[in-house]
């Protein structure tokens, strides 16, 4: 099943077939001509003026459709345009999955794994050098509060479970589903990086490729990793 992934938030949104069929045929237009004003929507839908600017409304509230350059007019003021946000475009189907996992495979078949570890080495610094100023000098509690964003600022979807030897980071939302279900071996850079961030072992116990319906990143807090070599343990293609 596909589901879009907000381009600001990394969380799954509706796809374009779970739209009300109006709101819909004009977000279908929009993406066929590119922009177009309220008068040529309403043409084309054959609905009333009102009709399109009600629905247009609440597209904007959403945040699907935005205002372009107004188009000159003969008569009047010029008419505004509208057009599809990038949240918008992320309604219709997109292949990023398909496309990274192509990448992952070429990557190890040209470069070879070593080569990939050192691709999967940098990818973690990327995402390291996003927290690393808000968990600097804290204690660990308060660093793995931090690591709530560490899919997305505000992630609603990642919660923190406390443990005897630590806690657990639970994360029922992985932007990167698709691509994870069948390559694992991405997850093994948020493993990474969640241990570099945390200062502490990292490991992950409970995943979506198990059938878990979410991943649990056991962040044992008796044993810090600071100054330690981190391997770059690749996660096994688990079995189709």
């Amino acid at each position: 099943m596909y589901f879009a992934i907000s381009a600001k938030t990394g969380v799954a949104i509706l796809r374009i077939d779970q739209i009300p069929d109006s709101r819909r045929a004009i977000l279908e237009t929009l993406k066929q001509r590119g922009a177009a004003t309220i008068s040529r929507l309403a043409a084309e839908l054959e609905l009333t003026g009102e009709a399109v600017r009600q629905q247009l409304l609440q597209l904007r509230r959403d945040g699907w459709v935005e205002t372009s350059q107004a188009e000159k007019s003969h008569i009047g003021r010029p008419a505004a345009t509208y057009r599809l946000t990038v949240e918008g475009d992320h309604l219709f189907p997109k292949r990023y999955d398909n496309l990274l996992v192509s990448f992952l495979d070429a990557a190890v078949a040209e470069l070879g794994p070593e080569a990939t570890l050192r691709m999967f080495s940098r990818i973690s610094d990327q995402m390291v050098a996003r927290l690393e100023p808000s968990t600097r000098n804290l204690p660990i509690e308060q660093r793995v509060e931090a690591l709530k964003s560490f899919y997305s600022d505000g992630d609603a979807y990642m919660s923190i479970e406390p443990r005897s030897d630590g806690f657990s980071l639970v994360e029922r939302n992985c932007p990167f589903y698709n691509a994870a279900m069948s390559r694992p071996a991405i997850c093994s850079v948020t493993v990474h990086a969640l241990t570099r961030l945390a200062g502490a072992r990292v490991e992950r116990e409970e995943s979506f490729q198990k059938g878990d319906g979410r991943c649990s990143f056991h962040v044992h807090a008796n044993r810090p990793v600071d100054g330690d070599p981190l391997p770059f343990v690749l996660e096994p293609r688990t079995k189709a």
